[in-house]
């Protein structure tokens, strides 16, 4: 029998092709983000190649080491993509007047609670923290806004209205 056809029992299982991560961005879309964005993701190309990849490689005997050396080229690829076409925004001189992307917003809800949002980039998303990309709804319903402006916005649990608090770079 040819050894085409056998497999070696320490070659391991065949490593899958993963899927391409497709961008979130529509085609033509502006990769906006902010400079502080931009210098995480600088960061996290630089440690990923300088120090993850080689302990990695270093492994190249151990099937799990080769799968996660797959996954971690392709999240270099997919930081390299997003940083070739980002484009950073720095805030504008003075103080924030009015509701634009790099801003933290502070809104008073229809139940007198209130919450905070920061708009931010596709790539900058944190849920944990309340920051939200420029293109979500209440992204684009807040944009724009100034203080004291009450807002309409419908979340999923119904429409509230949104008065605006504070507007600020950070």
């Amino acid at each position: 029998m040819s050894k085409a056809f056998t497999r070696e029992e320490n070659e391991g299982p065949d490593i899958p092709d993963l899927p391409r991560l497709d961008s979130v961005l529509a085609p033509g879309a502006k990769n906006y983000i902010t400079a502080a964005g931009a210098q995480k993701l600088r960061d996290e190309v630089q440690r990923s190649v300088e120090i993850m990849r080689p302990a990695l490689a270093s492994s190249s005997g151990d099937p799990d080491a080769k799968r996660q050396l797959a996954r971690l080229d392709q999240r270099i690829r997919q930081l390299e993509e997003s940083l070739h076409s980002a484009e950073i925004v720095s805030p504008p001189a003075g103080p924030a007047e009015a509701v634009h992307f790099g801003t933290t917003v502070t809104v008073r809800e229809s139940d007198g609670g209130e919450a905070t949002y920061r708009i931010v980039g596709v790539d900058e998303i944190d849920t944990d923290l309340s920051w939200v990309s420029w293109m979500s709804p209440i992204a684009k319903a807040l944009l724009n806004g100034r203080r004291g402006e009450r807002i309409r916005f419908k979340f999923p649990s119904g429409e509230e209205t949104l008065e605006i608090l504070d507007i600020r770079y950070e």
